[in-house]
């Protein structure tokens, strides 16, 4: 019976400590929750004018003021509604912030009563909110829009960043950190600046019927002048000759420079494509680049590399420097290079190369079908279920994709010489190429998914940090004995393949194909 008591009290005891933990998580987490209080004298809210705007984070937010209002400091309403309302400068659309209601309602604050202030109040920090979230993720979600798509979203706890707005005396400078702060951004933001300085253009499509040289006349060249023009590639004359003249050669080879075009002066097809663009389909473009920049990490790193696909380039920054660029080959249309960030971690010398499935399906199985030769022309051994190599004899069709693909390494391997490696679930890594002619390409659209670099010894020497054991010299050396050898990447640094095609330089607008067509579709979603 004795023992039966002590059981008892010891099930009890331990049944008490557990309660009184639970409450102690439970105070904890209340004690956590942020709480709110409203400066100056602030007006009761009823919850239920919440309901209508079915926004949990709004109503968190209300919850944490007691269901009080907030902003009874002028000054600082006056900050907001000038931002919202000067947020088309940075591609965004004052229309999704009520900016109307909220200006007439600020006009009218006198006279409103107490549940037309709660509803300002409300109304303001539900737009605010939804500004905070678009600046720091863009309006859309890439995730949801595209499958190639693989960028984490960028974290920002928005109440906790509107209670921090509230309770700063450096309101305006709060929001600018919100912003995204890459140059690149900034340089869209200019470009939108810029181009809403020129004026309308009525301009009809030009139709591309041959090329145009230098000292050609005809009535089209006239047209084109106007366009160039427009564009400020050409100074304005008092009158246009049909001649294509040398002031026009230079204009030409401005306006093809700034749109990533051979500028040689010949205008082509692409020349005039770039020339058929209205002002308005270029303030969208900025406007849909924007929108990209805001789901870009808002750090990449002290030390990156950043491969803006539409302008096959990529750049080595450290500490805000440009250290070096490179030329490079992208996916092409069929075949897109994801939109990724990662970071460099091993390099592979003399690799070896894995047909993947789509390029097995598509190129290598049609190529063997026509000559069996294909596989030894282009040193690939096949291996079956049981790593035994089947010869081009015994190839059978209905066993092709079972069979693994390799390709030796070499010269002509067509990963060159070395590639580089970042985790990601697309399977690309940065490699040499066997076809080192096609940087000399101005569309260079032409891979199947991964990144072909120029000149990757170079950028391999920068990457592996090691002057003494991976110098040009040793690098060399391991090339020559063509037995694939695996580094590991010490430096740390990230990886950022990115999509955009529109920026400014020194007060010019530039731009680049949208080889992926992009821009349009992206500009329709946000605005509708």
């Amino acid at each position: 019976m004795n023992n039966l008591l002590i059981i008892l009290f010891l099930l009890t005891l331990i049944s008490c400590k557990k309660q009184e933990l639970e409450s102690a998580v439970i105070l904890r987490k209340e004690i956590l929750k942020p709480r709110i209080e409203p400066e100056g004298k602030p007006t009761a809210i009823d919850s239920t004018l919440l309901i209508s705007f079915n926004d949990k984070i709004l109503t968190s937010f209300y919850k944490s003021t007691e269901y009080r209002t907030v902003w009874q400091s002028q000054k600082k309403r006056k900050i907001i509604l000038e931002e919202l309302l000067k947020s088309d400068e940075e591609g965004l659309n004052p229309e999704d912030y009520k900016v109307k209601t909220l200006l007439d309602l600020e006009k009218k604050l006198n006279t409103l009563d107490s549940l037309a202030l709660a509803k300002y109040d409300v109304l303001l920090t539900s737009s605010l909110q939804k500004y905070i979230s678009h600046l720091t993720n863009g309006k859309l979600d890439p995730r949801k829009l595209y499958k190639n798509w693989d960028l984490k979203e960028n974290q920002i706890d928005i109440n906790k960043t509107v209670a921090q707005l509230l309770s700063t005396d450096s309101l305006l400078f709060k929001i600018e950190q919100l912003k995204p702060n890459h140059i690149v951004y900034q340089r869209l933001k200019k470009a939108l600046k810029l181009i809403n300085t020129f004026p309308k253009d009525n301009f009809k499509n030009l139709k591309f019927g041959r090329e145009f040289s230098p000292n050609d006349s005809t009535a089209a060249i006239t047209e084109i002048k106007k366009r160039l023009i427009f564009w400020k590639d050409l100074q304005p004359t008092d009158s246009l000759t049909p001649v294509y003249d040398k002031e026009m050669v230079l204009a030409v080879k401005k306006f093809q420079i700034r749109h990533g075009l051979a500028p040689d002066g010949i205008i082509r097809e692409g020349t005039i494509a770039s020339l058929n663009f209205s002002k308005e389909q270029r303030i969208q473009q900025i406007i849909a680049n924007l929108e990209r920049w805001k789901w870009y990490p808002k750090e990449m790193g002290n030390e990156y590399v950043i491969i803006n696909i539409p302008d096959y380039k990529l750049t080595l920054v450290k500490n805000k420097d440009t250290l070096r660029t490179h030329r490079v080959i992208v996916g092409r249309a069929k075949r897109k290079t994801p939109i990724l960030s990662s970071k460099l971690t091993q390099v592979v010398f003399n690799p070896t190369w894995t047909v993947p499935p789509t390029i097995l399906r598509e190129d290598v199985i049609p190529a063997i079908l026509k000559n069996r030769r294909y596989l030894s022309q282009s040193n690939i051994k096949v291996y079956d279920s049981n790593g035994r190599i089947v010869s081009p004899y015994e190839w059978q069709l209905s066993q092709a994709k079972t069979y693994r693909y390799v390709q030796s390494p070499g010269t002509f391997n067509s990963l060159g010489m070395v590639k580089i490696i970042f985790p990601n679930r697309f399977s690309v890594y940065l490699h040499d190429t066997n076809h080192r002619d096609y940087f000399d390409k101005i569309d260079r659209s032409l891979s199947s998914g991964c990144v072909r670099v120029d000149n990757p010894l170079e950028l391999t020497e920068y990457v592996l940090n090691d002057s003494v054991n991976w110098n040009l010299e040793k690098i060399t050396e391991t090339l020559q004995n063509e037995k694939t050898k695996f580094v590991k990447i010490n430096k740390d640094i990230s990886l950022h393949i990115l999509y955009w095609t529109a920026w400014s330089e020194k007060d010019k607008l530039i731009f680049r194909d949208d080889i992926y067509n992009l821009d349009a579709n992206l500009y329709s979603k946000l605005r509708n």
